[in-house]
């Protein structure tokens, strides 16, 4: 493959909240050493140096549009990105998620590889005729072989190869060097050093399924170590509800509901096991973040959280809390060695399949990147 150093990628994004600034930094990342340049475009968002450098990327733009203004048929978000793709030479655009991707295609005449982080984004039959309209210019990748699997299912017609996976990632060296050890994490979300913990971390939302985790964390309790305890960090709308079931199961004194904690991965050594009980989940970068941290792992056996789980930690089916309750019972079971081998078999996993190096490689073998690479 020739590359050049005056080859320009434009990676186009919804906004910086949340995980995207990471989604950001991740496609960023591909291009490291390749002599691809790389310029990041953030819709929505207010111009933030520290944004911008957390990005990995040669430039970082602000267009600065409100989530009002880029309803509709987003005209003056078209005229702007016109302007931008006029400026350099791209090669082709990386746009992430439904809105970035539409206007990309609609602005420019570039190539289009559309990321896609959710279920469920070409169930709309607008969003399909629009896809296919395009198609030529367009190609798709998904964060998990579920995301994959459930594009292709809404536009069967379309070449398998123009609809790939390229997983979420991380940075295994750097996130760890962040995490802090067990003592200092447990002292820091007020865990006692004694207490076996579980940990969830998510939104309090139907999507999330706390409850279910809550059901299996009481029917396990008397299996369970003496001194257990769940923690559960996050906001949501259902925290009252779930507060309430907590009181129900006879467990309150058990299950801490500790709030939104800034940078919560910096703190997953505190957790024994960690449990992911989301409904579909499209990948869960938590799981990651705690295979880093060495933490066994208990998820539903559905979405992206199998790809991430199965073999290195325990599924359940989705809404089972006497399988989530076994789940625990068997962690909780585990004697120190076989927690260490866990531990290496998560890292294992985690530098062969979701590392920014193995990711990087298979990015380079998609056909579409292929594709658009030869033509450059």
């Amino acid at each position: 493959m020739t590359r050049s150093a005056d080859r320009h990628v434009l990676q186009f994004c919804h906004g910086y909240d949340g995980p995207f600034l990471d989604c950001a930094r991740q496609y960023a990342s591909l291009f490291a050493g390749s002599g691809y340049k790389v310029t990041t475009v953030f819709l929505t968002g207010v111009a933030d140096p520290e944004v911008a450098a957390g990005c990995a990327s040669d430039e970082v733009l602000f267009m600065e549009f409100s989530s009002k203004a880029i309803r509709g048929l987003k005209l003056g978000a078209i005229a702007e990105m016109r302007k931008i793709a006029a400026s350099r030479h791209f090669s082709f655009c990386i746009a992430h998620r439904a809105k970035p991707i539409y206007i990309a295609l609609l602005a420019t005449r570039l190539q289009v590889i559309g990321v896609h982080h959710a279920f469920g984004d070409y169930q709309r039959r607008g969003r399909r005729l629009f896809a296919s309209i395009f198609r030529k210019r367009l190609s798709l990748l998904a964060v998990s072989d579920a995301v994959r699997d459930d594009i292709r299912r809404c536009l069967p017609k379309w070449p398998q190869a123009r609809i790939q996976t390229l997983y979420n990632r991380i940075d295994v060296q750097a996130l760890q060097a962040r995490q802090v050890c067990r003592e200092e994490a447990r002292d820091a979300l007020g865990l006692s050093p004694d207490e076996w913990v579980v940990g969830n971390v998510g939104r309090l939302h139907p999507d999330k399924d706390q409850a279910t985790l809550l059901k299996g964390f009481a029917l396990a309790l008397k299996q369970l170590p003496t001194e257990s305890r769940l923690a559960i960090l996050g906001t949501g709308r259902l925290e009252r509800d779930l507060k309430a079931l907590a009181r129900e199961l006879g467990i309150a004194d058990k299950v801490l509901f500790l709030g939104q904690v800034p940078d919560a991965r910096r703190y997953f050594r505190a957790f024994d096991v960690f449990a992911l009980s989301s409904d579909h989940e499209p990948f869960g970068m938590v799981l990651l973040e705690a295979m880093a941290a060495g933490v066994a792992l208990l998820a539903t056996a559905c979405g992206g959280a199998r790809e991430v789980v199965e073999g290195v930690g325990i599924l359940f089916p989705l809404g089972d809390a006497e399988h989530l309750a076994q789940g625990l019972e068997h962690l909780a079971a585990m004697d120190p060695q076989q927690r260490r081998q866990c531990a290496e078999l998560m890292l294992e996993r985690l530098h062969a399949r979701f590392s920014d190096q193995a990711v990087r490689a298979a990015f380079w073998q998609l056909p579409p990147v292929i594709e658009l690479t030869a033509r450059a």
